[in-house]
């Protein structure tokens, strides 16, 4: 997860529309529609095509990221990355920061009200009771802890989620509660060596992330088949995205 694009995210697309205000003209006078509209149709063919690859990319089955990377196993990994790049003697209050930062415990109002003095952090957890995601082409299924299964749906492409760039999926099934879209960033094991989402019943709710019922929470996930690799790849790509000047 990088902090810095989440937390800038809100205040640069203000500043797109505000950029943006006023020239629509001069854009329309220089494309015609036709090509406008060729163009869109174009990168949503593209959006579509890699939408399918990231599920089957994704196939596997995941649990909650943070309590395995930031267990006592790996504490000397966070500071020997962290040192790398902040020195030794700042790596310490470095992954602690970083840690806060994405082991919060409320979401939706409730974080609204805690963090309005700005100093916020993420819930990642998996919600809804959820143990375990399995993902099996274009069919996403949960188990609670005791292994019973909570839903299974299968799910299409309806789009990109503008601020993180994420791909929207709905659900092929009618009632799927709070299962019915899922939000998926481009990450895979085989790429960041962890996964981020979101799901929920409310599209227009899940694209705030300082607003509304799902308000300060990006589920993260990792392989229940992880490597010790896998974990220290994962670490110091989140010490790299974060600490980096």
């Amino acid at each position: 997860m990088d902090f810095k694009k989440l937390l800038c995210a809100a205040a640069s697309l203000a500043m797109a529309a505000s950029i943006f205000t006023g020239c629509g003209k001069s854009e329309e006078s220089s494309v015609s529609k036709a090509e406008s509209s060729a163009a869109s149709e174009i990168a949503l063919d593209e959006n579509a095509e890699a939408a399918e690859k990231l599920l089957t990319d994704l196939n596997g089955t995941y649990r909650e990221l943070w309590p395995v990377i930031l267990a006592d196993d790996y504490r000397q990994t966070w500071l020997d990355d962290s040192a790398k790049l902040v020195g030794e003697e700042n790596a310490e209050g470095a992954f602690e920061k970083m840690s806060s930062m994405v082991t919060g415990t409320v979401i939706g109002e409730d974080a609204v009200k805690k963090y309005a003095d700005g100093n916020m952090a993420y819930c990642c957890d998996f919600t809804q009771d959820v143990d375990t995601f399995t993902f099996d082409g274009s069919t996403i299924s949960g188990k609670d802890a005791d292994g019973s299964e909570l839903f299974e749906h299968t799910y299409h492409y309806i789009g990109m989620e503008d601020i993180r760039g994420l791909y929207i999926y709905e659900s092929d099934d009618a009632d799927s509660g709070e299962f019915t879209y899922f939000c998926m960033a481009p990450d895979t094991m085989a790429t960041t060596w962890h996964i981020e989402f979101r799901y929920g019943s409310d599209l227009d709710a899940l694209k705030q992330y300082d607003a509304g019922e799902y308000a300060y929470w990006l589920a993260s996930g990792i392989s229940v088949d992880y490597t010790a690799d896998d974990v220290s790849n994962c670490i110091e790509l989140f010490c790299t995205e974060n600490l980096s000047e």
